[in-house]
């Protein structure tokens, strides 16, 4: 028995070992087309429009089987949207957890990924196109004192998680530069929860599409 269960450590170290040996560090960076979905207080749907905002991060791709792997990362990305009274800018930091298919295609190897994403809000403000900026803060529950100072324009307050879906394709060359697009759905609605919010219907949702450049070391 003792036997037995010292091959298995054994084999489970090893095999351990070789699979983090193939284990790849990737950065990458691009450009969004962001903008936010939903409702207002009254039911009727926001009339937003895409704005450019960035993003820049690394990732780890662990093999799982062959020509799958697991790749979670850490990216820093711009959100927001545009409409006939300003900009709205956020900022968060941002855990994806993909699942990637990357079989051989020629010289290189296609990309095709999914899986969800959780982020935390960390910068925002609201830029008003007559009048000065306004500060967002991140918060899931207001007060009523908050909340008068919302409506009177001295702040602007979302719930701070966020969460969603991505789906990805691209291609990686043999010198391991890759390009890829992706589209991200946000699925949590970002508008805070505040006392009497019975007949508020508002409903906030980032949403998006991008371009990446990125390198596997």
């Amino acid at each position: 028995m003792k036997r037995k269960m010292s091959a298995l450590l054994a084999f489970t170290i090893l095999f351990s070992g070789v699979a983090w040996s193939q284990v790849t560090f990737g950065i990458r960076s691009g450009v969004n087309f962001q903008s936010i979905n939903g409702k207002d207080i009254g039911g009727n749907k926001l009339d937003n429009t895409l704005t450019v905002r960035f993003h820049l991060g690394t990732d780890i791709e662990v093999p799982l089987a062959s020509d799958f792997y697991f790749q979670p990362g850490l990216l820093f990305r711009t959100k927001g949207t545009s409409d006939d009274e300003g900009k709205f800018n956020l900022g968060y930091i941002e855990l994806p957890l993909h699942l990637l298919y990357k079989p051989q295609y020629g010289k290189g190897k296609l990309i095709i990924g999914l899986g969800p994403f959780i982020a935390y809000g960390v910068t925002g403000k609201i830029k008003p196109e007559t009048s000065t900026d306004i500060d967002i803060k991140f918060k899931s529950n207001l007060t009523t004192e908050e909340l008068l100072s919302e409506f009177e324009g001295e702040v602007f307050y979302l719930k701070g998680f966020d969460a969603g879906a991505d789906i990805f394709f691209g291609y990686q060359f043999a010198f391991n530069l890759y390009l890829q697009i992706d589209a991200q759905l946000g699925i949590l609605n970002m508008w805070p929860n505040y006392e009497n919010d019975e007949n508020d219907e508002s409903v906030f949702r980032n949403t998006g599409f991008g371009l990446s450049a990125g390198y596997r070391f």
